[in-house]
């Protein structure tokens, strides 16, 4: 399945010296698919003509006359720039002009303007950023990473049905383990959304394995782990700032003396792999799942090589219909739970 992308040209703190060549690098990967730029027009043609690239065929450009700051506040962008990159991406997706968009911009303007231009899945009462982190197995999805800092229980629920779907649609496992983050392994632990979250989740017909901890994570205890947005998104950048510090540690080490180089040049090759498994660039790309189309969130500092990920990664969901899944398994899960309640009474 050939696929049509909205690529947010201006966003991210480097802008079109990122977007377009990883853009353009995906291109070359996937030539049946088609990117459109989106974004001011002088400053895209500039850098095309930089890399020696036309505009043509499946590379196209939209324009946009405006650009979302990275610090600017989310209503601000919503309200005040209706012509910015990132909202025209996403009217792209609205209209059916494209089946995913793609921006690294202000993480809150995005998800400001993406729930309000395409709406909520019904049944879904809140958008949740879901990502993906590697583990000792592999690889796990987590959500929510800082969409919803203030959860209820019955959020927590339908982020494992997103979470569920998700991987179950990307990575063809039907019946994915879910995982609750909590302080301890005991359904006694824990905050009361957390205690009733468990209840709700053993309730459903969710492959529901039950609290985790942190370090269950990396583990790979489970395929999906769940929780509110607030915890999510320091365990996230926590994750990243420990795998930063561990590559740091590394590198003065092996520069401390000559022997300590002669030492790193023979195990090179192990170095290497020791990188690429803990480079969070190849898990570049975090999903708003429950919405009425598909929007993914790259790194603001990502370089060419973790965006790229980042319009792999909303491909991805594209060609395997992810959003279609996502919406009949909301819409079965609500009609057995209205049976449920309807033979209870």
């Amino acid at each position: 399945m050939d696929v049509t992308l909205a690529i947010d040209a201006m966003g991210g703190d480097h802008g079109t010296t990122v977007t377009i060549p990883a853009a353009v690098e995906y291109l070359k990967q996937f030539p049946d698919d088609t990117i459109v730029l989106v974004g001011i027009p002088d400053a895209i043609e500039t850098e095309l003509r930089a890399l020696g690239v036309q505009v043509g065929g499946h590379l196209r450009i939209y324009p946009a006359s405006e650009v979302v700051g990275m610090d600017e506040q989310p209503q601000s962008a919503l309200r005040g720039k209706k012509d910015s990159s990132m909202r025209v991406s996403i009217d792209l997706v609205k209209n059916g002009e494209a089946l995913a968009c793609v921006s690294a911009g202000n993480t809150g303007a995005l998800m400001a303007t993406a729930r309000y231009v395409l709406k909520t899945i019904p049944g879904i009462d809140r958008p949740a950023i879901a990502s993906y982190l590697p583990t000792k197995k592999g690889q796990i999805c987590m959500l929510d990473l800082g969409a919803n800092t203030d959860c209820t229980a019955e959020h927590l629920l339908q982020f494992a049905l997103m979470g569920s779907t998700l991987v179950t649609a990307l990575e063809h496992k039907p019946n994915p383990s879910i995982g609750l983050l909590n302080i301890g392994s005991e359904d006694i632990k824990g905050n009361e959304v957390v205690k009733q979250a468990v209840q709700l989740l053993r309730g459903s017909d969710l492959n529901f394995y039950g609290n985790i901890e942190g370090n269950d994570i990396f583990k790979g205890t489970t395929d999906v782990v769940v929780c509110d947005g607030f915890v999510g998104n320091v365990a996230l950048k926590t994750t990243e700032g420990m795998a930063q510090m561990m590559g740091g540690f590394l590198r003065e080490e092996y520069s401390r003396s000559i022997f300590a180089k002669l030492a790193a040049l023979v195990s090179m090759p192990v170095l290497k792999a020791f990188k690429h498994r803990l480079d969070h660039r190849r898990y570049n790309g975090a999903s708003f799942l429950g919405l009425k189309g598909i929007v993914v969130k790259s790194h603001g500092s990502a370089d060419i090589y973790a965006f790229r990920c980042a319009i792999e990664r909303a491909a991805e969901e594209a060609r395997e219909d992810m959003l279609q899944h996502i919406s009949e398994h909301i819409e079965k899960w609500h009609h057995e739970r209205q049976n449920t309640m309807q033979g209870a009474v």
